[in-house]
């Protein structure tokens, strides 16, 4: 028989996804399905959880917070060979159930689950890290890190555009080797982002193009320009439509991105911030994770 564990981040969305608890509970009786429920209390512990739930013989882990959880949770499931991603959207972001279409209202997303829809999405690897949203380096990752310093005090989409605005005008552009399956090119870039997903930031359609089950990544490269330009490019990305400055923005489609720099810099891992030393390798992995979506 089916069984579901509920993995809750207390502490996405600023407490929101702790506070589905009774939702959560009412919705499994009227399934009758066995269910149960555990928190993480500390970073990374979701992947840890999702393992040892499978070894207890649950079919499907729900990772019920942000896209960090959602991340550990399905390397949890990727390590063990075996189980199905359910998302409960409630962090800050929630950006991959944006490209999935997995409603934000939890009594939907609950819904998808029970009703079984499903489809397998690529794994993306970055210096064999997986991920299956976005990865990014350069002005993203240092808007990230500001973003974090913000939502200490504002918990909303709101922070990621403040994040973007206070690291703008103090971000230097990197110089950077960069191939494209195996295809060589040297640019000064402010950002080059990699997914299998759409959304980032919040709800920034930075890839619109991109199909999670494809086998490919779609690669934006927001080449150098001046500061107040990219102050104006910026507000496009909100619905995608920064790919029509094609001088100013490059979309590509490929399995491997290398990227090479010449200084230290920071990678975003699925809104996680990673630093690296010179060589960053992208590749799509021959596996797939199966989701409900």
């Amino acid at each position: 028989m089916e069984k579901l564990l509920f993995i809750i981040n207390p502490v996405a969305g600023g407490g929101k996804a702790k506070r589905l608890v009774p939702v959560i509970e009412n919705f499994m009786k009227e399934t009758k399905k066995p269910y149960d429920i555990v928190f993480t209390d500390r970073p990374k512990e979701a992947t840890h959880l999702s393992k040892r739930g499978i070894k207890k013989g649950y079919n499907t882990i729900v990772a019920v917070g942000g896209d960090g959880t959602v991340n550990e949770v399905a390397i949890g499931i990727l390590e063990s060979g075996r189980g199905i991603l359910g998302i409960i959207p409630s962090g800050t972001g929630n950006d991959l159930a944006r490209t999935l279409d997995i409603p934000f209202d939890p009594v939907e997303a609950m819904d998808i689950i029970i009703k079984g829809n499903k489809k397998q999405i690529d794994i993306g690897f970055v210096n064999n890290n997986p991920f299956l949203n976005i990865a990014s380096i350069g002005l993203d990752s240092e808007v990230v890190k500001n973003t974090e310093k913000i939502k200490i005090r504002i918990r909303s989409r709101i922070a990621y555009v403040l994040g973007v605005l206070s690291t703008l005008f103090s971000f230097k552009d990197k110089k950077i080797k960069l191939e494209i399956d195996d295809i060589p090119m040297d640019k000064n870039v402010f950002l080059v982002a990699v997914g299998n997903g759409k959304y980032y930031g919040g709800g920034l359609k930075i890839l619109p193009m991109a199909i999670a089950e494809d086998g490919y990544f779609h690669v934006c490269v927001i080449n150098k320009a001046s500061k107040i330009k990219l102050l104006f490019l910026f507000p496009s990305i909100l619905k995608g439509k920064h790919i029509k400055f094609r001088k100013d923005v490059e979309i590509f489609k490929a399995k491997k991105i290398k990227v090479v720099t010449e200084d230290k810099t920071y990678l975003n891992i699925d809104g996680e911030i990673h630093d690296i030393e010179r060589e960053t390798l992208f590749m799509v992995g021959d596996e797939r994770l199966t989701v409900f979506c």
